[in-house]
């Protein structure tokens, strides 16, 4: 098996050592050229090695993760963020298909983590979820907003305000956009209620996760249903009726 050559960024030695040895022990297709405890070392070890692979620690003394990469205008490898992040943050990283481990680390995380680089490393899939990561922190607006929606072929991205609904076809999601397009991505509807739901969209059916802005009108019933821009109609689930007229009506 072909090596993947990575670094290990984080400033606490504890936690570059039990990577290291998670990696050795579980991952031995990895190898580790260099360990740094900062961003500048670690831009130092990137410029000198060219890493395929950088295991990087968000939050540092002196500077965090996108500081680091922002030094790049095409972020020239596969990023595999660890983190001890918050929520906000973690749907920052699903929204942008960004591969991230929290402390303290899990093997099977670590285990899959990896192998989603190393196919995208070998296939040359790779998409700059980095740079859309780091968009996607900065940006306040919710539905300005980009996603990343891995397809078999690759990836599109998409921003939020761009899709009307996603309906769920057992563990696919088809996302339905404004122009007319859809696209059937191979993940559960549940995992983008979770992703979609801080950008202003609402679950109001087991099959249906829906951008209210998008929605033009309510039809009343025993859940009811909404009628979208383009004229689609979709069925509310009585359960779900009196969470989506509230968000309704606080639009």
């Amino acid at each position: 098996m072909k090596k993947i050559d990575a670094l290990i960024v984080d400033d606490e030695q504890d936690s570059r050592e039990t990577l290291r040895s998670y990696l050795t022990k579980y991952c031995p297709e990895v190898h580790i050229l260099e360990e740094s405890a900062n961003i500048q070392q670690a831009r130092t070890a990137i410029l000198k090695h060219e890493p395929q692979l950088v295991f990087l620690d968000v939050e540092m003394p002196h500077g965090n993760a996108f500081d680091l990469l922002e030094q790049w205008e095409t972020v020239p490898f596969e990023t595999i963020f660890v983190t001890a992040f918050s929520k906000y943050a973690i749907q920052a990283f699903n929204l942008s298909a960004a591969h991230y481990l929290l402390k303290p680390l899990e093997i099977e995380a670590l285990e899959k983590a990896v192998a989603g680089a190393r196919e995208r490393i070998e296939k040359s899939k790779m998409v700059n979820t980095a740079q859309v990561l780091m968009e996607n922190i900065r940006t306040t607006g919710g539905q300005n907003r980009k996603l990343v929606l891995p397809l078999m072929e690759g990836f599109d991205i998409v921003r939020a305000n761009e899709i009307l609904y996603c309906e769920a076809n057992d563990n696919f999601t088809c996302f339905f956009f404004k122009n007319g397009n859809r696209s059937m991505i191979c993940r559960s509807l549940k995992f983008y209620d979770q992703v979609l739901e801080p950008l202003g969209f609402c679950r109001i059916h087991r099959s249906f996760v829906v951008n209210l802005d998008t929605v033009v009108r309510y039809n009343k019933g025993k859940g009811g249903s909404v009628i979208l821009e383009n004229g689609k109609e979709l069925l509310v689930a009585n359960s779900r009726k009196e969470e989506l007229v509230e968000k309704l009506t606080n639009l």
